[in-house]
């Protein structure tokens, strides 16, 4: 029987362009039609390797996810949790692209499901159900996106927003605003091991109190 001509590109390459092009132009960037181009192929002949564009978010969210799964679970779940966590705040860091595809993505390839692991591994001590632990990795996953997303923008006020703040906060209508800018809160950067830390500490608790 006769064989047709093998195919021209993989699959790796072409989750690999769609990569490139998320990281140096943004996720809009990365349409088939796009992708063909950058690997020199017909846009209808990358159907061979991914169905569409939804299965290659899938495949471009697990291929580079790798980096997560060198953390080490070490039985303390506070501290596995937030290391887990600045794992995934680098990640996105890396790949700004992130945020915004992951959200409703399949864990269906081995490298995430490696992260869903030792997030599982990490709340094991905590004695806490299957749901309610897959519960908190994911409101953990949603928090470090948000900050990540507000990291990305650069939230800092311009000249105009001081200059508002300022007025409402010395017209004394405002006095509890007033004191906690007082007391420094303005000029205070926000922390990310400290803020995730209050939210997993806070979600184990409240879970186990149950």
């Amino acid at each position: 029987m006769a064989r047709g001509r093998p195919p021209a590109h993989t699959r790796d390459q072409v989750v690999d362009a769609a990569i490139r092009l998320a990281d140096t132009e943004g996720l809009a960037a990365v349409t088939i039609r796009r992708i063909a181009q950058e690997i020199g192929a017909g846009a209808m002949s990358l159907y061979t390797y991914v169905p569409d564009k939804d299965r290659l978010l899938d495949l471009m969210v697990d291929r580079v996810g790798s980096a997560m799964t060198s953390v080490e679970v070490n039985g303390d779940w506070r501290t596995d949790l937030v290391a887990l966590a600045g794992a995934q705040r680098q990640l996105m860091l890396a790949h700004p692209w992130m945020p915004a595809a992951l959200p409703n993505r399949r864990l269906s390839g081995r490298n995430m499901l490696a992260y869903l692991e030792k997030g599982l591994a990490a709340l094991a001590p905590t004695g806490l159900d299957g749901p309610t632990k897959l519960e908190i990795i994911a409101l953990m996953t949603g928090l470090v996106a948000s900050f990540v997303t507000a990291e990305l923008a650069g939230s800092a006020p311009t000249e105009e927003q001081v200059a508002l703040l300022g007025e409402a906060v010395t017209s004394g209508d405002f006095p509890q605003l007033a004191a906690v800018l007082g007391e420094g809160a303005q000029g205070r950067e926000p922390s990310f091991d400290r803020i995730v830390d209050w939210m997993i500490t806070g979600l184990v608790e409240q879970a186990r109190a149950r």
